[in-house]
């Protein structure tokens, strides 16, 4: 059966097919064939070749009747022609002849009612258990009456030929939106697999179901009250969604319908790097039979694996199944989020440890998804840098940030979800001035967010980014909740405030022709520099 649907997309004589085989399989087959070696934990780890992250600069949309005026194009989404791509389709399918492929169906959406089905077909064992890990599996009776809606084909042995192709480089992922096909070559990073179907949902379900589709962690408590962190790399957000005394839903990918949120994923991609049972002791049980490490080393003479090895890349990570989290909630679904939590780790030393935010307020800040990067953490960087990433996730948003943000603002309205911006990072100064927020004060702001405590606090309105501080919280110190407080001269304070300030408003010029008044009016004030 599998043979005819596989010959019926231009795939035929391919030498084996191995579908939807188990991880026991995969795993005993990623061994033998070379592609992965066993830790002592029994998880497996491989190394991903060249490419150790996503390749964003090769990431393409097919240009076409659907997407031409719908897709917001530029250097993030940027334009194949449907010629290129039929060629590199053409091309791929001839390649896999005489070949083993592997064939993972899937599902993705929690929620049955918003659920894609996909087909990932590759050339690895590795690549088929990380889509078993990160997909959600169908059951016996699903797999019998399996038809995709999306098709994935991924060859990390394939490279393209820029000068014919229209590709950039000889590495490639395509989203063709209107055939839901996801052409993957040249790299053998599975993110890019995971991260390409998930771009075509944040297409798909806005523009068919109204759906508001998310890249967020989020948590329920013992009560049923939903919770959702907004947050790029560095700003806590796995971190503060794993709580202990919450149930986890998902740590990436979820998606906001009339009925609540749902996890798009079955499964977790975690960064490793200096990982340990102390600081994430549900990630570090959750590495065992059946997990997937990338890129990881061992203990010299051991099959131990090290953490702090960082030799291939900081971009350590492992896959595993939502199940192997011993608090996670499956099916992974929840109602309306009654509190959004947007972190920045804010290197300058500006924001207040935790604001609340209006609705015009919470969707300017929403498309500005800002955060700051530090000194020593990239080449070149030598005093803090301000990274803005709109909708906190620029890279898989194939709409443009206002649409997402429209939507926000709609569900806000309907369910009256609390928003808050939570700072992370500096307060008394910026770096190499102040120090960093204390953990335990952030979890215990986020943890009277959640209870309820914190939305009757009374508030005070910041002079330039014009947000709500509460003057008190259980827990923690009020000199410190407004950040000119800790500041030891407020006027230069005020002068980092309007600097920051204005690069909130550089940024959010070019989004400025489709953004309504509304989110032009949640804008911090500039103040004239004297």
């Amino acid at each position: 059966m599998i043979i005819n649907e596989l010959a019926q997309i231009g795939l035929d004589n391919l030498k084996e097919v191995r579908h939807n085989f188990s991880p026991d399989q995969l795993i005993d087959l990623a061994v033998k064939e070379g592609e992965a070696v066993l830790a002592d934990n029994g998880a497996l780890m491989m190394d991903t070749g060249k490419f150790t992250g996503r390749s964003p600069k090769d990431r393409f949309i097919v240009k076409d009747e659907l997407t031409s005026k719908s897709v917001w194009w530029g250097d993030i989404n940027q334009p194949i022609s449907v010629e290129h791509f039929e060629r590199l389709y053409k091309k791929m399918t001839k390649f896999l002849e005489g070949k083993t492929v592997y064939v993972r169906d899937a599902f993705i959406g929690a929620d049955k009612k918003y659920r894609f089905s996909v087909r990932i077909i590759g050339t690895r064992a590795t690549h088929s258990l990380f889509c078993y890990n990160m997909f959600i599996q169908p059951t016996k009776d699903e797999l019998a009456n399996f038809k995709p809606d999306f098709l994935v084909i991924a060859a990390p042995e394939f490279e393209a030929n820029p000068s014919e192709d229209g590709t950039r480089a000889n590495n490639f992922a395509i989203l063709n939106l209107s055939k839901k096909i996801i052409l993957v070559g040249g790299t053998g990073y599975t993110g890019e697999t995971k991260k390409g179907v998930f771009s075509a949902m944040n297409f798909l379900l806005p523009k068919n179901y109204h759906v508001f589709p998310m890249h967020c962690s989020a948590n329920k408590g013992k009560k049923g009250d939903v919770a959702i962190f907004f947050g790029l790399s560095g700003t806590g957000k796995t971190t503060l969604s794993a709580d202990e005394n919450r149930f986890l839903i998902g740590d990436d990918e979820h998606a906001w319908s009339d009925e609540g949120i749902f996890n798009l994923e079955g499964g977790c991609y975690a960064k490793v790097i200096n990982l340990s049972a102390e600081k994430e002791p549900l990630i570090y049980k959750a590495i065992r039979r059946g997990a997937l490490l990338e890129n990881t080393r061992f203990i010299p003479g051991t099959r131990t694996v090290n953490y702090a090895d960082k030799s291939v890349t900081e971009n350590t990570r492992v896959s595993y199944p939502l199940s192997f989290i011993e608090n996670s909630v499956i099916p992974s679904v929840g109602g309306h989020p009654t509190n959004i939590f947007f972190l920045t780790c804010d290197a300058y030393g500006v924001l207040p440890p935790i604001a609340r935010l209006s609705r015009a307020q919470a969707m300017y800040y929403f498309i500005s998804g800002y955060t700051a990067k530090v000194a020593g953490t990239e080449t070149g960087i030598i005093e803090p840098q301000s990274v803005f990433s709109a909708c906190f996730g620029a890279p898989f948003m194939p709409l443009h940030p206002a649409e997402y943000a429209e939507l926000l603002g709609k569900k806000m309205s309907e369910h009256r979800a609390n928003v808050w911006l939570v700072n992370t990072g500096w307060i008394g100064g910026g770096y190499g001035v102040g120090k960093r927020i204390d953990i335990p004060y952030t979890r215990a702001l986020i943890t009277a967010a959640l209870e309820g405590k914190l939305i009757n606090s009374t508030f005070i309105k910041h002079e330039i980014f014009g947000v709500d501080i509460p003057t008190e919280c259980e827990g923690v110190p009020s000199e410190i909740l407004n950040p000119i407080n800790t500041w030891k001269n407020p006027d230069e304070y005020i002068k980092a405030a309007r600097r920051l300030a204005q690069k909130f408003v550089e940024n959010f010029r070019k989004f400025e022709s489709n953004a309504s008044s509304e989110i032009l009016s949640g804008s911090p004030l500039v103040l004239e520099q004297a």
